[in-house]
C-alpha cells in the first residue's frame, strides 16, 4: 500500500500531469465565463453544465488521489488545504438560495497558483510582505487622516460634494492619490475659488503617490527576490545532496570491486 502511495504521488507531481492540471483549469475557467452568457445557456446550457460538471469531478478525483497518496501530510501543506476548500466550495449546493456561493465557483481558476511553481512564488513574495506592507498602510492611514481633516477645514464650505465629512475628503483624496480626473476632475475646480489649493494637493501626490505607493512596490519586489533566491538555494542544496549521494554509491561500489579483486588476485597466487 505504502509503494502504491508513492507512485500515485510521484505520478502527480510529473510536470505533464501539472501541465493538464492547468490545462483543464483554464478550460474549466472558459465553461464558467460561458455560464454568463444568456444566448449560450439557452442553445447548449445543458452541455455546458455537462462538462463544468465534468471539470468538478476531474478536481475532486485529483484531491482525493492526494489525499490517498500523502495522507497527514495532505493537511501540512497549506497549497493542498487550499485546493481542498476552493473544491469544497464549487461542491455546495448551488439551489436558488444559494446563488452566491454559485458564483464562487470561479474561484476555482485561483487553483492554477498552487500548480504553476511561478505564480506561487508571486504569491508567497506577496504573503512575506505582508508585515513590512502593514507598517506602511498604517503610515498611509495617518497621512490620509491628516489630508482628510485639512481638505474638510480648507474646502468643505465651498466643495462639499468632495470635502462636506471626513468620509467624503479621504474618498476624494484616494482618487487624487490614484491621479484619476485629479486635476481638471477635483483640483482645477478648487483652484477657481483658491488659488493657493495647489500648495495641498501637489505635496499629497507626492508623498502618496510617488514615495509610499512606491515604497509598497519596493516591499513586494524585494520579498518575491527573496523568495526566488530561498527556493534557488534549496534546490542547489538538494541538488549537492543527490550528488553527494551519488558519490558515496559510487565509492561503496569501488570499494566492493577493489575488495573482490583483491580476493580474486589473492586465490590466483595461491
Amino acid at each position: 500500500m505504502t509503494g502504491l502511495r508513492a507512485r500515485i504521488d510521484e505520478f502527480l507531481e510529473r510536470p505533464r500531469v501539472r501541465q493538464v492540471i492547468i490545462g483543464v483549469i483554464i478550460f474549466n475557467a472558459i465553461i464558467l465565463g460561458m455560464e454568463t452568457s444568456k444566448g449560450l445557456m439557452a442553445s447548449h446550457g445543458a452541455l455546458i453544465l455537462a462538462i463544468d460538471r465534468a471539470c468538478l469531478a476531474f478536481f475532486v478525483a485529483e484531491i482525493a488521489l492526494k489525499l490517498f497518496a500523502r495522507g497527514g501530510r495532505f493537511f501540512r501543506d497549506g497549497w493542498s488545504v487550499f485546493d481542498l476548500i476552493i473544491v469544497g466550495i464549487s461542491l455546495a449546493p448551488v439551489g436558488e438560495g444559494f446563488s452566491a456561493l454559485r458564483a464562487l465557483r470561479i474561484l476555482r481558476v485561483l487553483r492554477i497558483i498552487s500548480v504553476a511553481p511561478s505564480l506561487r512564488r508571486v504569491v508567497e513574495g506577496f504573503v512575506t510582505a505582508l508585515p513590512g506592507m502593514g507598517s506602511v498602510f498604517i503610515l498611509m492611514a495617518i497621512i490620509f487622516y491628516i489630508g482628510a481633516v485639512i481638505a474638510t477645514k480648507l474646502f468643505a464650505a465651498d466643495f462639499p460634494q468632495w470635502f462636506g465629512t471626513l468620509g467624503q475628503s479621504g474618498y476624494t483624496l484616494f482618487q487624487i492619490m490614484t491621479l484619476e480626473s485629479w486635476s481638471m476632475g477635483i483640483v482645477r475646480p478648487v483652484m477657481e475659488t483658491y488659488p493657493w489649493a495647489w500648495a495641498f494637493f501637489v505635496p499629497f501626490i507626492m508623498v502618496t503617490t510617488f514615495a509610499v505607493v512606491n515604497l509598497l512596490v519596493g516591499l513586494i519586489v524585494n520579498s518575491m527576490q527573496d523568495a526566488h533566491q530561498a527556493e534557488a538555494i534549496a534546490s542547489t542544496d538538494a541538488y549537492r545532496d543527490d550528488v553527494i549521494a551519488r558519490l558515496g554509491e559510487m565509492e561503496e561500489k569501488l570499494a566492493l570491486l577493489c575488495d573482490r579483486q583483491g580476493v580474486g588476485d589473492a586465490g590466483k597466487r595461491d
